[in-house]
Order: C-alpha cells, then structure tokens, then sequence
C-alpha cells in the first residue's frame, strides 16, 4: 500500500500557508464588524451566514460551520483508506477463524467471543478485533503479521501489554486501542512503529506517560488519548516530529509547560478541553505555526496571559467555553487575523474578539449581539409593563390625593406603595430606554454598560422598589390582621407613628439597595451581571459576600415577609369566617367577608410574583445553570407583577375607594349645573 502519509502533510502545510497569508491581507473592521475576504468593505457580525449574500464576492456566507483543523482533510484520507480496503472481495487468505469473516486480505472478527488474539495468515493486511473478550497482549503476539496495515482491538477488557507486544508491525499505520482497560503504556511499546500514522487510545485508565512511550512513532501524526487519567505532558517534540492532530480532552492534566510543544511545525488541531489547567505559561503555544483550532473549554481557568496566543498566526477556531476569564481584554486576541470561529462562556465576551466573524455564544438569553433585550416580545412588553406600572400606580396617588377618606393614615401608607411600585416602572422605562440606544449594536457596548455606573443605579433603583413594597406590604398585612384578629383591642399606631415606621421602611430600602455599591471588593459588581442590571442568581465564581447578601435579601427577608402576609391573610380569613359562622345577622359582616374574598388574589399574586423567584435563588445557590431567558422574562413580567396588581388590589377594587369615587364623580355632576345657573343670573344682571 502507498503511504497516505506524505500527500496529507503536504496538503496540511499548503492549507496552513494559504491561511497565513490570508492573515496579511486582513482588513482592519471597527469594533463588531467582518472583512469582507480581501475586499475593503466590513458588515456587522450577525450579518455572517444569515442566508443573505451581502458582500460582493460572498464571503458573508463562506465559513459557515467551524471545520478548521482536521475536518478539513478528514474526508480526503477516509476516502483513500476505502479505496484500498476495498480493492478485492475475495479472500485471499489461508488461515482465519470460522467465527469470522474474510473479503480480500482482510479479517473480520467483530463480536466474535474471542478470548486471544486468533492466529491467520501473515499476508493480512487488515485485522479487526474490536468488541471481543480479549485480556492480554503478550510479546511478538503480531510479529508474524509484516503487512499488516490496520490493527483494531477496541473494545476488550485488554489491561496488560508487555512491552514486545507490536514487534515486527514495521508497516501498520493504524492502531486502536480504545475503550479497553490499559493502565500504563510501557516505555518502547512501539519502537518497531516506523510507519504508524494513528495511535487510538482514549477511554482507558492510563495514568502516565514519557518520552520514551512514543519511541518510534516518527511518522505519527493522530494521537488520540481523550477520557484517560493523564496528570502529566512530557515534551513530546522530537519523538513526534510529524505530530498533526492531539487530542488530550477529559484527562487530569494541570499545567503545561512552556517546552511541552515548543516546536510543532505540523500542529493542525489541539484539543486540551476538561482537563484541570488553571493557567498556562504564556510560551505555551510558541512553536505552533500552522495550528488552526485549539480547544481550551472546561478548564478551571480564571487567567490567561494578554500574549498567551500571540503565537498562533493562522489559528481558525478557538474554544474557551466554560473559562472566566477575569482579566479579558482585546489584546488577547489582537494578533489572531485568521480566527473566524470563537467560543465563550459569557456572551459579553465577545466584544473582546470584534472581528471573529463567528462567536458563540451570540445570546446570554437576555441580550443578543443587536439588542440589550434579545426577544422582540420582552422589547415591546417591557414598554406595555412600565406603562401600566406608572399609569395605575400614579392615578391611585392622584385619586388618593383628591378624595378625603376618614383613615387617612392607612391612605398615607397606600400612596408610600404606590411610589414604591411606581419606580418599578421607571426602571422598566430605563431598561427600554437603553435597549432602543443599543439598537443593532448592544455586542459592542454590552461589557462598558453592564460595568456602568448607570446599570448600577438602575439596579439600585430596581432592589429599592422591591424591598420597600415587600416591606410595605408586611406592614399593612400586620395592620389589617390586628385590626381583624383582635378588633377590641385599643392598639392602633398614630399618625406620629406611621410616619415614623414608613420613613424607617425606606430608609431601609435604601440602605438595602446601596450597600452592594459601597464596596466592590465585596461585591464586585453586584448589578451587572447582565444585561436588565438585576442580582437575581449567584454564580460560580461570585464573592461569598455577594452571594451571601443576595441570599439574606431574596431567602431571607422576603421570605419571611411572604411567610408573614400568607400566614396573616390565612388568619384574617379564618377569623372573619369564625366570627361570621356565630352571628345571626351576617350582614352585619358582609363588608368583611367581601374582603375576605380578595384575600386569596392578593395571596396568590403575591405567590406568583415570589415562589419563582426564590426558586430561582436557591437553585442557582445549588449551581443549577439557570438560562438567561427564564432571568428576562423574570425581570419583564414576572418580577413587576405586584407593582402592577397593587393598585388594583388594595385601591380600585375596594368598595370605600369605589362608594368616595362614585360620590366625588356626583359631586362633580351636581356643581356642574350650578356653575352655569350662576353664570345665567350674572349675565341677566349685566
């Protein structure tokens, strides 16, 4: 058989020279913008691969899917394997197993039950072992065996190789080993391997390797050893000098030294994902001219060097999902000119690589690449919720404000909730503001807004209202049931102090929104972790003080403010209930069991407002990835839901609010006649 080997490093290294040179003819695109190709002309990112050709040589529409790296050469060397396994469907062999099948020099022992490795002819060229019983492979096992050129032996409980065991496979360029129990690969296991092109041995329990492990593979240029135990790369240039595609994912690798790969000329693709790399040297990846797609993902990285890819010329893809990266900026990124495909953990990150035509993720679930609010119902509805919120709670002020009731302590207190709920709606109208001054561009603005100090005052605004109603609430539920519960008591709060405890509730609202804006080494920045500027999930790698704050916010107090109102509201209507069941004239009651009966709709709004959110907050404290879209439609419709339904609740709906409104509308209507009959008598004098 012809060696393949030769004709792929030679197309490797043209693919490789034809992307480096592409990199010098980049253009230089503004912040979130493409190149069209070699042409002088940039589109914004989303408008890569949408289906429509925008640029005039359909570039837009080139590199749709991320196949860098081996993918590209893949089909091509699949192809020529067929072609020669296929050559003759005869057996040409003399000797092979019954239980197995034989098309030309080519064995087929799948599923057979093998417990050894069988003996057949030595012309063999293909030997196919793979889901058998196989233990032990002992020295010159293959030796026999001069042309073989495919070994599979994946999937048998192999645990022991002696080091002799390939001997005399001085023409095999394929060995698969995987899926098996192997723990140590012995040092000269395949020093006979002079022409070995792929070494398969991921899914096994090797613990360890050296330089001297790959004695012999001069030609080897797969090496794929991913879901092993591997702590430790050892320099592994010299021994693999045609090394093209390494795959280490899923090991317990830590560090990598800055020799590791230091000259790898042939370098395609790099996959070093779920690992336990917590930082790289920043030589790290020196000696990769040609290498197109290295994937970092799933590493408990916090830090990578500004000029950790400096190196990396003519990389294609680049993979760092599931990585924080703390200290990001655009410098990381500023030499990669042929990078087209990129991946984050944080959508926000992707304003640090502006001019990747692709970059994933493209949404946090709350914001996109255009918009601060992604979803056009959110954009539309976050403008119809802060209407109602400030409409109704702003006619209730008014209408409190010009119809004198007799309890005008318990009307003071209304109007404090009224304000309170109202600047729900005003943050609403902020959060819409700003999504319509993003329009089509937020990707580019999206880090500098969230670290704003306006997302922080507009979050601030957003806990003041919410904590101010909770507690407003609670005050007025405590009110009611000692009004209800115990109705011959003396005990009723003056207007001194209803003052005092309502100013003292907002004073506490806002001591309660500010602090997280005292301290950043604490807090860090507590309101923007995304888009709508509102704290209402932990993440991994957040401060034990702001997850602790949050935590006493939302599992804390409004828990225990939920727990008072459901409790009190349950003991009013058990108490109306009682007191009515025992009078024999009940419509002495009827005014109170009227107002039991909205005692469940204020109950259940309240629980619909706040089960969810506490939901929410204990399962992110559990580390459930929460989606950004269950936070947006949170914030928009799920959050204001008591801002909006509390005027209607405790003023529109109540019989006294409706019996005053009713009589001032009457009022109205009886001084109208009077004022004309007035301006008749005084025109008649004239």
């Amino acid at each position: 058989m012809a060696p393949l080997f030769l004709p792929l490093a030679l197309l490797t290294t043209i693919v490789a020279s034809n992307a480096i040179h592409t990199g010098l003819q980049t253009i230089s695109c503004p912040l979130g913008y493409f190149p069209c190709g070699n042409l002088s002309v940039c589109l914004p990112q989303p408008l890569h691969c949408n289906g429509i050709i925008e640029c005039e040589n359909g570039a837009d529409e080139d590199e749709c899917a991320d196949l860098h790296g081996w993918p590209n050469l893949a089909d091509w060397y699949f192809y020529q394997a067929q072609r020669t396994d296929d050559e003759s469907e005869d057996c040409l062999l003399d000797v092979y197993p019954e239980q197995c099948t034989c098309t030309g020099m080519i064995v087929d022992c799948e599923e057979a039950g093998l417990f050894a490795v069988p003996a057949v002819s030595s012309n063999v060229i293909n030997l196919k072992l793979m889901h058998n019983n196989i233990t032990t492979l002992v020295d010159d096992q293959f030796i026999r065996y001069r042309q073989l050129d495919i070994l599979a032996l994946q999937n048998n409980l192999i645990h022991s190789i002696t080091s002799k065991a390939f001997s005399g496979l001085f023409q095999l360029k394929k060995l698969f080993l995987s899926h098996n129990q192997i723990s140590v690969l012995k040092p000269g296991l395949f020093r006979d391997l002079h022409q070995l092109e792929w070494l398969i041995v991921d899914n096994n329990l090797i613990g360890s390797i050296t330089q001297k492990t790959f004695v012999g593979l001069k030609s080897l240029f797969f090496l794929y050893m991913m879901n092993n135990s591997l702590e430790h790369i050892p320099n592994i240039c010299t021994i693999l000098p045609k090394l093209n595609w390494l795959v280490l994912r899923n090991n317990k690798i830590r560090y990598i030294k800055e020799d590791t790969f230091s000259t790898m000329p042939l370098m395609v693709e790099l996959d070093l994902s779920s690992n336990q790399i917590q930082e790289l040297s920043p030589l790290a990846f020196r000696g990769f001219e040609h290498l197109q797609q290295l994937n970092l993902s799933c590493n408990p990285m916090n830090y990578i060097h500004r000029d950790q890819f400096d190196h990396l010329i003519a990389l294609k893809s680049l993979d760092l999902d599931g990585i924080n990266i703390f200290n990001i900026q655009n410098r990381m990124f500023k030499n990669l000119g042929n990078l087209s495909h990129i991946y984050f953990k944080r959508f926000e990150y992707c304003r640090y690589s502006p001019h990747v035509r692709s970059c994933k993720p493209n949404t946090d679930g709350i914001s996109s690449f255009e918009n601060l609010l992604a979803n056009i119902i959110l954009r539309v509805f976050v403008w119809v919720v802060a209407f109602i919120i400030c409409f109704g709670n702003l006619f209730v002020i008014c209408m409190r404000s010009c119809i004198t009731t007799e309890n005008r302590l318990h009307t003071l207190s209304i109007k404090s909730l009224c304000c309170a709920d109202c600047l729900m709606g005003v943050y609403l109208f902020f959060i819409g503001a700003f999504d319509m001054k993003y329009l089509g561009e937020y990707n580019k603005n999206a880090q500098q807004w969230m670290e704003s100090m306006k997302c922080q005052l507009i979050g601030a605004l957003a806990m003041l209202s919410t904590e101010v109603s909770v507690m407003l609430l609670t005050y007025m539920t405590l009110e009611k049931y000692m009004c209800i519960v115990f109705p011959f008591t003396h005990y009723r709060p003056g207007k001194r102090q209803t003052l005092s405890t309502l100013v003292s509730i907002w004073i506490a609202g806002f001591i309660i929104a500010v602090i997280p804006l005292w301290n950043n080494t604490t807090f860090g920045n507590y309101y923007g972790k995304n888009g709508v500027c509102f704290p209402l999930y932990s993440e991994q790698f957040e401060s034990l003080g702001a997850r602790g704050y949050s935590t006493g916010i939302f599992l804390g107090l409004n828990l225990l403010a939920f727990i008072i109102i459901v409790f009190s509201y349950t003991s009013m209507f058990y108490s109306i209930h009682r007191t009515g069941a025992q009078s024999t004239e009940r419509s002495l009651f009827s005014r109170e069991v009227a107002i039991a009966k909205r005692f469940f709709f204020i109950v259940f709004t309240d629980a619909l407002c706040w089960i969810p959110i506490f939901l929410m907050k204990l399962l992110s404290l559990l580390e459930v990835e929460i989606p950004g879209t269950v936070t947006s439609w949170v914030v928009i419709f799920i959050l204001p839901i008591n801002s909006a339904l509390n005027p209607i609740l405790y003023t529109i709906t109540t019989t006294s609010f409706q019996e005053k409104l009713k009589q001032c509308l009457q009022n109205q209507e009886l001084l109208g006649p009077k004022k004309s009959l007035t301006s008749t008598t005084q025109m008649s004098s004239v």
